[in-house]
């Protein structure tokens, strides 16, 4: 068979596409990019907001256009908006287009369905409590060859009241330190120059356990001796490869961690920390356990101990109740940080959620001028930040040929996807290298420069 995937969403489900992908390459199925020639298409979906499951549902009905005009035979939709709609007959009987619907946990069960010849439509929910890690003898089908991320747990024991991952994932299991150093070594003898570690919230990592018996909850941040101890073992195993953390959480990110990046070049200096928001009496509505304070300390002691690190966080604004008081403390907490990156969402309402059942809803239109507000102060602030790179020299991954003469690539403190890039004015650079880069212009987002 000729297999295309999509895959929407974050980077835990890139890797299940990867892994998919994997298995029907290894069970002598071929990859297309291009859907038209594709017998099987499979649309990895994601469901965590109200926008994500209305992407994927018509990126589905695009896909299913194929079944009349192209190659394609059997749709397939994957992935989190299969599972959080999998009680839900209106999802299939408005999808009759789709062949088979498998949720979180079905990876494994991809090449049986591709095969097989089953009832229409076919539905696959296994307990994703039960998933199994990654069968590391059959390699993943990388989608990009520079950088691959590595999950280093499943699912998630936090209860924020605003999120369904809980559901759609399962608890978190931690994967073996043994397992993730494998497949890091993997990934790196296929050329990519960057490990991107991910997962519901990284640095809760190894604290199963403690997360079960409400240890995590203690008063003290940085329960993270057990990733910072992985993350040492990954930066010694190839000290020419980028480590990188995603997903960090502010309750588990702490001293030991900073002090093992400062220690290693090769761990990037950059702390993705999503803290959703500064008022703490929004943080409390939202079930996150901290304050503003705590927040306030961990940024002060995370740039006392690494002062080059760059900070990315997200945001979520019309939380229900938030008020416009709640509103300016944000304002002011992002304008007195001084964020490198920062990305904001409006509040996504759904009757699966508890913050459903909260007062004060926000209407649409004031949500969206938040949003609005933030970006605008977010952009002042990022160009600022970018000015203060001009005249110094950064290692740069080379991942974009655009034009002659002109490279795309990145430097530690941006992550790929999500963050600006670094335009490089240089001729006959390879793609997939490292090379130091004097910046020359800075941007809104972006910034530029020449090798030097």
């Amino acid at each position: 068979m000729i297999v295309f995937l999509e895959t929407l969403g974050c980077s835990r489900n890139q890797v299940d596409s990867e892994i998919m992908l994997g298995k029907l390459v290894a069970a002598g199925h071929k990859r297309t990019f291009d859907p038209a020639l594709a017998q099987v298409i499979i649309v990895n979906t994601c469901g965590f907001i109200s926008t994500a499951s209305d992407e994927a549902v018509e990126v589905i009905l695009e896909m299913a256009e194929f079944k009349e005009n192209g190659a394609c035979r059997k749709l397939i939709a994957t992935g989190c908006l299969a599972q959080r709609y999998k009680d839900d007959p209106g999802l299939l009987a408005s999808l009759p287009e789709v062949d088979a619907f498998l949720g979180t946990a079905a990876c494994e069960q991809i090449v049986d369905v591709v095969e097989g010849r089953q009832t229409t439509p076919l539905t696959l929910f296994p307990d994703p409590n039960k998933r199994e890690f990654q069968n590391l003898s059959i390699d993943r089908e990388l989608i990009s060859r520079e950088f691959a991320y590595i999950k280093v747990s499943e699912g998630c024991n936090r209860h924020c009241t605003y999120c369904i991952i809980p559901r759609l994932r399962g608890r978190q299991r931690s994967r073996p330190m043994e397992d993730i150093c494998t497949e890091a070594a993997s990934l790196v003898a296929k050329g990519v120059k960057e490990i991107i570690l991910t997962a519901e919230n990284t640095t809760d990592y190894g604290q199963d356990t403690e997360t079960a018996s409400g240890q995590v909850e203690s008063s003290r941040i940085g329960l993270d001796t057990v990733l910072s101890s992985l993350s040492k073992t990954l930066a010694e195993q190839d000290e020419t490869v980028w480590i990188r953390f995603l997903y960090t959480h502010p309750r588990t990110l702490g001293p030991e961690i900073i002090k093992a990046i400062q220690a290693h070049e090769n761990l990037c200096s950059y702390y993705d920390v999503p803290i959703q928001h500064a008022a703490s009496s929004i943080l409390n509505r939202m079930g996150r356990p901290y304050t503003q304070e705590n927040l306030v300390d961990l940024f002060k002691l995370i740039r006392e101990l690494d002062p080059e690190a760059s900070l990315r966080t997200t945001l979520i604004v019309g939380f229900p109740g938030e008020t416009e008081e709640e509103f300016q403390i944000l304002k002011d907490f992002i304008e007195a940080v001084e964020f490198d990156h920062l990305g904001v969402f409006t509040y996504s309402d759904s009757d699966d959620l508890k913050s459903h059942g909260f007062k004060g809803h926000v209407p649409e239109e004031i949500a969206e001028q938040r949003h609005d507000i933030l970006m605008a102060a977010q952009a002042k602030i990022s160009q600022r930040v970018n000015l203060r790179h001009v005249g110094k020299i950064y290692p740069v991954l080379v991942e974009e040929n655009p034009e002659p003469g002109v490279y795309i690539g990145r430097t530690q403190f941006q992550a790929p996807e999500v963050d600006g890039m670094t335009f490089i004015y240089s001729q006959g650079l390879e793609i997939g290298t490292i090379v130091p880069v004097r910046i020359t212009d800075a941007y809104e987002y972006d910034i530029a420069g020449e090798m030097v």
